[in-house]
């Protein structure tokens, strides 16, 4: 039974408005392929609808599979996600399947279908991706809507994330396959 819950689509930016690492997901199923990669640069773009950008290199294989399919997956890693984290980004996907090659179990997303991952990780967000832009022509930015998101319910509760200080923190990469955690909360004086 999964320990994640729907996340209301107006709260789904704040699963990322506090820069951690993800993991982007892809798949295709034109030709039966899907991907997993990591990436150190997402951030929310609008609240209502929630869009999100992520970079994603022109030559890598999930951008091909995300441009062929129209639809990635953002899957936030927690700490004990760190090993896979590290191995998915170091290597590509274009000769093996990274899900098969590094034992990461797949959940069905609920709207795209697109590969999503719960063991070990915080939350989760399905998205169509938005028609090609000057930044996406340019540059390596895609812009996506989100129309899914769920997120571990002891992670994250009423709209906001809840670090205490566990195994249920975010990655934050610095290079190298060093990372460090989300830190303890500070609430500030009202």
């Amino acid at each position: 039974m999964s320990r994640f819950c729907p996340v209301e689509l107006k709260h789904a930016s704040r699963l990322l408005n506090h820069g951690p690492t993800v993991l982007i997901t892809s798949y295709d199923d034109s030709i039966d392929r899907r991907n997993i990669m990591a990436a150190a640069w997402s951030m929310p773009v609008e609240f209502e609808p929630p869009r999100i950008a992520i970079v994603v290199d022109k030559s890598a294989w999930s951008r091909e599979l995300i441009e062929r399919s129209g639809k990635f997956g953002i899957v936030i890693p927690a700490v004990d996600a760190a090993n896979w984290t590290y191995a998915v980004g170091s290597v590509s996907g274009r000769d093996e399947d990274k899900f098969n090659c590094y034992g990461i179990p797949v959940v069905h997303g609920p709207v795209l279908g697109l590969p999503v991952v719960e063991e070990k990780c915080l939350a989760w967000m399905e998205c169509k991706l938005l028609p090609a832009t000057a930044a996406q022509e340019k540059y390596d930015t895609l812009f996506g809507e989100v129309v899914a998101a769920a997120a571990d319910e002891q992670a994250f509760i009423a709209g906001r994330w809840q670090f205490n200080g566990d195994r249920r923190n975010t990655l934050h990469h610095l290079g190298a396959g060093t990372f460090v955690t989300s830190g303890r909360m500070i609430k500030a004086a009202e």
